[in-house]
């Protein structure tokens, strides 16, 4: 008979296989309405980086980050109309590496739960997320970005 408990260890175990990120990272780039500007201004001074790699964003930040970079982004909705959940679904399919979401927590948002799932699922499937400039600075100039990486898995 298996238990609740076996069910977790599963759970758990399936959930650490992480696969390798490959060279050419997928990022995700997301930012809030009052975040745009914050974004747009890192993607520009990081154009180069970027460039190397694939990029995906939520509607409107997609279309900023393409016109002023002159880069390709995959696009997804927007935020709101169901773009965060998009971008969760695409991390639980292994589909995205890495995100880049400048969030605003001082202002309310219509679709919270959304924003949260978001986070919820970086963490569970154990991708990198920056949520501000000095985080996506770190991580954007880390050695690991310019290598395949596959992440340790988590201890159940």
């Amino acid at each position: 008979m298996t238990t609740a408990l076996d069910q977790c260890s599963s759970y758990r175990s399936s959930v650490n296989r992480v696969p390798a990120m490959p060279l050419r990272k997928r990022i995700a780039l997301i930012a809030h309405d009052n975040r745009k500007p914050d974004l747009i201004e890192w993607a520009r001074f990081n154009r180069g980086t970027l460039a190397k790699h694939e990029l995906y964003a939520t509607g409107t930040t997609g279309a900023l980050v393409a016109d002023e970079l002159d880069l390709t982004v995959h696009r997804f909705l927007s935020g709101p109309l169901g773009g965060d959940q998009q971008v969760g679904a695409a991390i639980a399919e292994g589909r995205i590496d890495f995100v880049v979401f400048f969030w605003d927590p001082l202002e309310p948002q219509p679709h919270d739960v959304d924003v949260k799932a978001l986070l919820r699922i970086t963490v569970v499937c154990n991708i990198p997320i920056a949520c501000n400039r000095s985080t996506a600075d770190f991580l954007l100039s880390s050695p690991l970005m310019n290598e395949e990486y596959r992440p340790a898995a988590a201890e159940p």
